[in-house]
């Protein structure tokens, strides 16, 4: 009897130490001191710029005359994204109480009736779509077509 339990005792300890012992992961440091990935990324020329880097003089200038309008801003438009220009749209965005950190915001540039242009969109009063044509000059062939597909007699 005791024969078994000490057999039993070695198997569970057994069984309870060579799990950690084959879990356990040795770190190795490479052996060059250096992995090959961070020399190639070195190797690169500066990286490539994306977005949008400045503000359009055009853009800068409509701007200004809108901070003016408003009178956040004095003078003349110049075109060119100065301190001053930013500090008074730092300004009205403040008043609106909006962020002051990044501009322009584009709810300020909304407000400031510089949004998007949707005057010629299709559903937009006064558009340059022209009107459908009347229904009489529309081919009989083709009307009787639509007839028939939609299931309305003639």
């Amino acid at each position: 009897m005791y024969f078994i339990r000490a057999t039993l005792a070695v198997v569970i300890s057994a069984a309870l130490i060579s799990p950690s012992a084959f879990a356990s992961r040795v770190h190795r440091a490479p052996t060059s001191g250096q992995s090959t990935h961070k020399s190639r990324k070195s190797a690169r020329k500066s990286p490539h710029v994306r977005g949008q880097q400045a503000i359009a003089p055009e853009r800068v200038t409509e701007i200004q005359q809108a901070l003016i309008r408003e009178h956040y801003l004095s003078g003349d438009a110049t075109g060119k994204w100065d301190a001053t220009t930013i500090a008074a749209m730092q300004k009205f965005q403040g008043d609106q109480g909006w962020q002051t950190k990044l501009t322009p915001d584009s709810r300020a540039l909304k407000k400031l009736g510089l949004g998007p242009d949707y005057s010629n969109a299709i559903n937009a009063k006064n558009s340059s779509f022209a009107p459908p044509p009347p229904v009489n000059t529309i081919p009989t062939e083709q009307a009787s077509g639509f007839a028939a597909a939609a299931g309305v007699n003639q």
